[in-house]
């Protein structure tokens, strides 16, 4: 009598043994000499399973080591429409899919309606420590009867549901891929690199949810999300959600002319770079014109030359006079009201700081610190706040009224961060 099929997982893939049908059954399952037994990607294990059913083949299945668990919320609360329709979108594409949500739109807060709905154990992948922590704060306020542990920052637990850091999950993807039923990747735009897809292709989860703001990316793998996690199941944009799930808000656009002196500079350093670039041939409207760029100037004495003219020039852009003079109006005519100041690097932040007294928060400020510094802002001892792009992604901001952004990289993901951390609407 012929055994029956057994399906195994094996360090990021699945062994099917014996073959069902012919060595060419299917196009995903390859067969491995080595073992005398079919070999499958771990990301395949659904459409597997679904094609033995389909063929009517008797299997034992023993690769799945995820628990089916009972998640009760401690509080019941009323989600948004957009929420309920996000949700209902990505069951109805068979729980795996892309949800589009501007930032403080309750990305979070759909997550844990997706893990009520599907009941599995689950992996929360997040890009930064900070988002980690309070990701894992908002699960045990959610769920109290459930062990919630952490993988990255020196911890490593053990638990049905798991929040890591996208590094951490990719380091252990081999052996945490058979464990969860249920991913979810925050900010999932992070997914699509060499080393961070890992996390989805060796992992069985048969329910994958992908959140994120803007899923774009500038060298085109978003297109590799419907892969890894499924397709956009949903999307809405600020404007979609204002007066609703985030605030009313309006955008003022003030134009800041360089002065004589500045801009008679930012000419002639201009010049000095584009003279170079066009004498190498060398175009940086894109990525890759960017490397050739970085790699000429290292050549030669023109070329560092054209470099640093390249850094002063942009430079004066980020934080001309006229900026700050513009900066210290808008101050006093929004004063006290919680202002954020936004700026596109470190050395503008540090001069922000010490011409107006601003408490600021950089990728250099200390965990403890920065936790400090947004608590005195929450409270109102801060009114003020300066910082580059730690606060874009990540990191909870406490109801701030106005935002002022003075530079910026003028991609669409950082202007949607950016806008979200004074969108947000508390419920009563």
């Amino acid at each position: 009598m012929p055994r029956i099929p057994t399906l195994t997982f094996d360090r990021g893939t699945l062994l099917l043994h014996p073959p069902p049908r012919g060595r060419d059954w299917v196009e995903f399952a390859t067969w491995d000499d080595r073992v005398e037994k079919f070999r499958i990607r771990a990301i395949h294990y659904r459409p597997l399973v679904e094609c033995l059913q389909a063929d009517s083949i008797d299997f034992t299945d023993e690769a799945p080591a995820y628990e089916q668990l009972e998640l009760v919320p401690s509080v019941e609360m009323q989600p948004y429409e957009h929420q309920e329709q996000a949700l209902t979108a990505w069951q109805q594409a068979g729980s795996q899919g892309v949800v589009v949500l501007p930032t403080a739109s309750g990305k979070t807060y759909l997550a844990q309606l997706a893990m009520q709905a599907t009941c599995r154990s689950t992996l929360i992948v997040v890009p930064t420590l900070d988002l980690m922590h309070q990701w894992y704060a908002n699960l045990k306020a959610a769920f109290p009867q459930i062990e919630i542990g952490l993988l990255g920052g020196g911890s490593r637990d053990k638990t049905p549901i798991l929040v890591s850091t996208y590094d951490s999950a990719t380091i252990h993807a081999e052996t945490l891929g058979n464990k969860y039923g249920l991913l979810v990747f925050d900010e999932c735009h992070h997914l699509p690199t060499d080393f961070f897809r890992a996390i989805a292709e060796y992992a069985i989860a048969p329910y994958r949810l992908g959140l994120t703001a803007t899923p774009d990316r500038t060298d085109g793998r978003h297109s590799d999300l419907h892969f890894l996690i499924g397709p956009t199941v949903f999307s809405k944009r600020p404007e979609d959600l204002a007066g609703d799930a985030l605030a009313e808000h309006k955008i003022v656009q003030i134009m800041v002319k360089l002065s004589t002196e500045d801009g008679d500079r930012y000419r002639e350093l201009m010049q000095i770079r584009n003279d170079f670039l066009k004498q190498s041939n060398i175009k940086i409207s894109s990525l890759e014109g960017w490397k050739k760029f970085i790699m000429a100037s290292a050549r030669s004495p023109l070329g560092r030359g054209a470099m640093l003219a390249h850094n002063q020039a942009k430079a004066i852009a980020l934080c001309t006079e006229g900026k700050l003079r513009v900066l210290a109006e808008l101050l006093a005519k929004h004063y006290p009201q919680r202002t954020l100041i936004f700026t596109a690097d470190n050395a503008t932040v540090y001069r922000i700081s010490q011409a107006f007294l601003i408490p600021t928060i950089t990728h250099q400020t200390p965990v403890k610190e920065r936790h400090e510094i947004l608590d005195r802002f929450r409270s109102g001892e801060y009114k003020t706040l300066v910082a580059s792009h730690v606060l874009n992604e990540g990191v909870d901001v406490p109801d701030a009224r106005i935002a002022i952004v003075l530079s910026g990289t003028g991609s669409e993901r950082e202007y949607i961060q950016r806008l979200g951390r004074v969108c947000a609407k508390q419920r009563c």
